[in-house]
């Protein structure tokens, strides 16, 4: 086992810090063969979970579709809250665990389910679109579920002229961009894509001639703007591949730099680091206490799971 982890992890870490988290790694994947569990990592986490423990990688969609298809009894989310939810949602009767309840997200306390409901009222017979970045009470609310990597595919998928699209403003935005489709925003924001500015990426042209900008759409326009590409967490991923840029600053983030690094060595990476603090709460430790003590298990009333799983569903059933 440690042979493994060591080669698992040669290349990602220092030896020395490979070695000081071996034992914690081999817990973790003795305590997944004993609970038939499976540790689900978005591109977020830190290196020593992505690469080190992690069963399946991916942006939120990858992750819902992961979930969805996964044969284990226990799932650990190595992500924040509304993750875990998403991941309930579509495994009812399996266990899925958070290892920090406190792991939670700017966008998905943007709104609540009463907003939902009055925005109806003012906008009757228009369908709801939801990021995934959102609770299972406000999903339930929702028509259907997206993500950053297909949410215009999913708002044109309506054959609507008008939706309702929340809570990202920014995203919703950068669609608004993208279609003729009329969209209705809401106010809410990431709050670790909202500090990038269009500003700071001119800096790093000046400094760095030749070097690319890939973001987020989660970003402010004035980010955006100064992008080469935009795209979610998985097509940033894809374009490194594809592009092979001598430099890249990849706008998102930082931690998913240095997971991408590892896969695309010929590319150097200039890193603007702003940290989610909710994704850094999950930690190596999180993940072994979670799968040792089953906690913290993610509950989601069934009359609320039962109309976001309509909403989910409907998601992951565009582009199939």
């Amino acid at each position: 086992m440690t042979l493994d982890i060591t080669h698992r992890l040669d290349g990602v870490l220092p030896d020395v810090e490979i070695a000081a988290i071996a034992p914690t790694i081999a817990e973790i994947e003795a305590l997944k063969d004993q609970r038939n569990a499976v540790v689900l990592a978005h591109n977020y986490m830190t290196p020593d979970i992505f690469h080190g423990v992690a069963d399946v990688r991916g942006d939120s969609l990858a992750l819902a579709r992961r979930a969805a298809d996964t044969d284990a009894d226990v799932i650990v989310m190595a992500g924040v809250h509304f993750m875990a939810e998403t991941a309930k949602i579509v495994n009812p009767n399996k266990t899925v665990l958070i290892p920090d309840l406190e792991a939670g997200c700017s966008l998905a306390d943007s709104i609540t389910p009463a907003d939902v409901r009055l925005l109806r009222e003012r906008y009757p017979d228009t369908p709801v679109v939801t990021y995934v970045n959102t609770s299972a009470a406000v999903k339930a609310e929702c028509d259907i579920t997206c993500t950053s990597s297909n949410a215009l595919e999913v708002v044109e998928s309506l054959g609507t002229d008008r939706v309702i699209f929340l809570p990202d403003r920014y995203l919703g935005r950068w669609v608004a961009s993208q279609t003729d489709v009329e969209i209705v925003l809401w106010h809410g924001s990431c709050e670790v894509h909202e500090r990038f500015t269009g500003a700071e990426l001119a800096g790093y042209r000046r400094t760095h001639p030749g070097i690319r900008i890939i973001a987020h759409p989660e970003c402010p326009p004035d980010v955006l703007a100064e992008a080469d590409f935009v795209g979610s967490t998985s097509g940033m991923i894809d374009w490194v591949h594809t592009e092979r840029p001598r430099q890249v600053v990849m706008v998102t983030e930082c931690s998913m730099a240095d997971n991408v690094a590892v896969e695309a060595p010929a590319t150097e990476f200039v890193r603007p680091c702003n940290l989610c603090p909710h994704m850094k709460r999950i930690t190596l430790a999180g993940i072994r206490d979670a799968l040792r003590d089953l906690r913290h298990e993610v509950v989601v009333d069934p009359r609320i799971a039962v109309r976001a799983r309509r909403a989910v569903d409907r998601m992951l059933a565009v582009g199939r």
